[in-house]
């Protein structure tokens, strides 16, 4: 009997400031070989352009682009447009692991948490809630007003999981990279995903 194959995970990428956390847990995510469902927001693809010099097409995506490089890459990856809710991960039906959402803005954390999705990630990520599968939004914006707060609290008692973008220092962190490797292996900790991209406490 052979083992089932892995269910896919959902990310979207939204407008807050932290492109660069999404592109590595992109990479990241390749080389675990995992199967991947992208969709990005308009205001993504603007924070990509203004924080990492790359013009993203919505509408004739490239992967390679993406994530800066050609190199092989072992995971598998389906691009779903944003405003494509025919799109599998628009429906419960559609099985997957886990949806994060990296970086999450207020906006999109707002329209979630009070079920006003406009578009493709809203919906993804409405779907993991009531399906009761893991959701994971990775917000960055700070100092956070009390609406913000209290949306952090409603989607937390929904059942997602909110992991600020907010690195640790006590790996000895010498390079903007080992900043964003912290937070990205809090993600793939989420996820259940090996990594080994800081050193653990106590190791």
């Amino acid at each position: 009997m052979t083992d089932s194959p892995a269910k896919p995970i959902v990310l979207g990428v939204t407008g807050a400031s932290g492109a660069i956390y999404a592109r590595r847990l992109l990479h990241v995510l390749f080389d675990a070989n995992c199967d991947i469902h992208l969709s990005i927001s308009p205001s993504g693809k603007a924070v990509f352009e203004q924080e990492l010099g790359v013009t993203i097409d919505l509408d004739n995506f490239s992967v390679e682009h993406f994530l800066g490089t050609t190199r092989p890459t072992t995971g598998r990856l389906t691009y779903h447009h944003f405003k494509n809710l025919m799109a599998p991960i628009a429906s419960g039906s559609f099985l997957t692991n886990a949806m994060v959402l990296c970086p999450c803005s207020g906006s999109t954390l707002s329209a979630i948490t009070h079920s006003m999705g406009e578009n493709l990630i809203h919906r993804a990520a409405e779907v993991h809630l009531k399906e009761r599968r893991k959701l994971i939004v990775v917000p960055r914006e700070t100092p956070l007003s009390l609406p913000q707060l209290k949306n952090m609290q409603a989607i937390h008692e929904a059942g997602a999981v909110v992991l600020p973008a907010s690195p640790g220092f006590y790996h000895n962190a010498q390079s903007i990279d080992d900043l964003v490797n912290f937070v990205v292996a809090r993600i793939c900790d989420q996820l259940n995903i090996s990594n080994e991209l800081v050193s653990r406490w106590g190791n």
